[in-house]
């Protein structure tokens, strides 16, 4: 009885194709009753009594095709584990895609470290479960407690913030792994501390236990450090000054007012973790970047036999460009120094593809930006093409809590772009893999349009719209119309200015007025 109500839900949308149903079946029944019960008939009855029929037969027709289409829906959503229950952009070709193509999608190797790689690794889990992270290890020593000692753990904070992205409910997954334990003998250690070490103590091996975490904690895709051995980031700047800490990078550059010269790692010949060059080798896609360029980026490129075995494989090598400069390591760089950066430390031939952003930024984030030293990357296109990379120009940006970030969605739009192009260019356009995941992206990009016009439409402020009402409409140009509200916030924040230049002014006026009067009085008396 459960089951068969179930259909009546508001969630289910099925009641609206049996109403069809049975309107389609009283329509025709009073067609067939009409002829059945006449004696005589005129010619616009026949008329009627065929368009009724006719009318009724479509609705039934109708209704049967969607409601049974309805039900394929049901069923799939409730034995597919990764679909966003309180979704409503879905449809049987996503679903069957979901179900049968996911599993054998394009294998994607995505190399670099903090919020860029999870960027990219977030948005790719939708076409494929086919995707290798492969993950900088290199805080050894820092900020370690007695309980982290005792247990010899390497640093997982990057690896776990993949594993995060790559689960189906990232928040759930998130809340678990950094959960703090409050026994005191256990201090300073999460749940994900003890997790790992209890998997290494099982299979005998850290690269080994984080790839079976994979079907434990029932994630998309794999996480694989880049390396085992204890590895240390240093940097060598233009003046001769060399840093072996990290965390030291940013700050020693800033103050000396230096550049970085060179990025290496210390030991020199850190071997690949299990599974690394292999991931490398099968992919169909490698993806570099974004992230920090010297510290997240190019130091996964130094461990032996890396940048190699990228070379050598057969995948479509895209660098995905950050969008704003990073203060103390990639002061002033343009886009061609980010990419040149990245070819000078590992060699040529490890890019193919540069996805850099459009540049278009609302100018009141980015000014936030300049005063933390930041600014927009600069698309010296001309001089990064002379470097022997292809250019492909998206809309990479968004802001999320005031801070520029990568969209996750357009990332992964370009990325599978690019694979399909590339199958397109080996005349596979008839094979299942390149069918389905066209279709997917045509339907992703369908949802993500309409969800970006929902935000747009959501980040108008109250404030705005009731001066909207008061004030008179008037003829507006395209320019005005759709830059209006940046406008607006310009013109708020140049008032603003004036007004505490004015009242400066008018401090130093009353100031000067005191010391006069006050200069009199002296002289009086």
């Amino acid at each position: 009885m459960k089951g068969f109500l179930k259909w009546f839900k508001n969630e289910a949308r099925m009641k609206r194709w049996i109403l069809l149903i049975i309107i389609g079946i009283v329509l025709a029944c009073i067609g067939i009753s009409k002829i059945m019960v006449a004696n005589t008939i005129s010619f616009i009855g026949v008329g009627k009594v065929i368009a009724l029929f006719v009318i009724g037969f479509i609705f039934i027709i109708i209704g049967l095709t969607y409601s049974q289409k309805r039900v394929l829906e049901i069923l799939i959503e409730d034995t597919d584990y990764r679909m966003d229950k309180g979704s409503k952009e879905r449809n049987v070709k996503s679903l069957i895609f979901n179900k049968k193509v996911y599993h054998e999608g394009p294998n994607i190797v995505v190399i670099g470290g903090g919020t860029g790689l999870n960027t990219v690794l977030k948005g790719l889990k939708k076409y494929t479960s086919n995707i290798t992270a492969i993950v900088t290890v290199s805080s050894y020593g820092k900020g370690q407690t007695e309980s982290r000692k005792k247990l010899e753990l390497l640093p997982i904070d990057d690896i776990k913030d993949s594993i995060v992205s790559l689960a189906n409910d990232e928040e759930m997954m998130s809340n678990l792994l950094n959960a703090e334990l409050e026994n005191r003998s256990l201090k300073g250690l999460t749940f994900g501390d003890i997790f790992f070490t209890t998997m290494k103590e099982q299979f005998g091996n850290f690269s080994e236990s984080v790839e079976k975490s994979k079907n434990v904690l029932n994630i998309v895709g794999r996480v694989l450090p880049v390396t085992l051995d204890e590895m240390q980031i240093c940097a060598e700047l233009d003046d001769g000054t060399i840093i072996e800490e990290k965390d030291k990078i940013p700050d020693v550059v800033y103050n000396k007012v230096a550049k970085i010269e060179r990025i290496f790692i210390n030991p020199s010949n850190c071997v690949p973790a299990p599974g690394v060059l292999e991931a490398i080798k099968n992919a169909d896609s490698i993806i570099i970047g974004p992230g920090s360029l010297y510290t997240n980026v190019i130091p996964n490129l130094l461990v032996k036999n890396v940048s190699k075995a990228i070379k050598e494989s057969n995948a479509i090598k895209i660098y995905v460009s950050n969008i704003m400069t990073e203060p103390g390591q990639t002061d002033n760089y343009t886009l061609s120094e980010h990419i040149k950066a990245i070819i000078d430390h590992a060699g040529k031939g490890i890019i193919d593809y540069c996805i850099y952003d459009s540049g278009e930024i609302i100018p009141e984030f980015v000014k936030i930006y300049n005063k933390r030293g930041a600014d927009v990357v600069e698309q010296d296109i001309q001089k990064a093409k002379e470097l022997g990379v292809k250019l492909l120009e998206k809309n990479l940006s968004q802001i999320v809590d005031d801070n520029i970030r990568h969209n996750t969605e357009a990332v992964a739009e370009s990325v599978i772009e690019l694979i399909c192009g590339d199958l397109r260019f080996k005349d596979e356009q008839n094979s299942p893999k390149y069918v389905m995941l066209n279709s997917k992206l045509k339907e992703e990009k369908k949802i993500n349009k309409k969800q970006r016009k929902n935000t747009r439409k959501h980040s108008v402020s109250n404030k705005a719209q009731e001066n909207r009402k008061h004030q008179p409409k008037k003829n507006m140009s395209k320019f005005s119309s759709k830059y209006k509200e940046r406008i607006e916030s310009i013109q708020s924040s140049d008032f603003r200015r004036e007004q505490n230049i004015r009242l400066e002014k008018e401090k130093l006026e009353k100031k000067k007025t005191k010391s006069k009067n006050n200069n009199k009085t002296n002289e009086r008396k």
